[in-house]
C-alpha cells in the first residue's frame, strides 16, 4: 500500500494548515484529533482551538488557537520525524 502524503504547516503557533485529512474525528478549545488519508492519527493540543475550515472534497484543514503539542500515529510528531 503507497503511503499518502500530507503537509502540515503552523504560523506563529496560531495559524495551522494541514492538507491530507481525510476527517475529523474529533474536537474542543483544548483538542483536535484528525484522521488522516491512509488511515493515521493526529492529535493536536493547545487552548481556544477553533476549526476554521474542512473541505473533505480538497483534504485541507484549517484551525486557529493556541497550539503547544502535536501527537502523530500515537508519536509524538518529533518521533515521527527522526525515527
Amino acid at each position: 500500500m503507497q503511503e499518502q502524503k500530507h503537509l502540515v504547516e503552523l504560523e506563529q503557533r496560531k495559524n495551522l494548515t494541514i492538507s491530507g485529512v481525510e476527517s475529523v474525528s474529533s474536537f474542543s478549545e483544548v483538542k483536535i484529533i484528525l484522521k488522516l488519508l491512509g488511515g493515521e492519527r493526529m492529535t493536536m493540543i493547545g487552548s481556544g482551538l477553533k476549526i476554521t475550515g474542512f473541505s473533505k472534497t480538497s483534504g485541507i484543514f484549517t484551525a486557529e488557537g493556541e497550539f503547544v503539542g502535536f501527537s502523530y500515529g500515537g508519536k509524538s510528531l518529533v518521533q515521527k520525524i527522526f525515527k
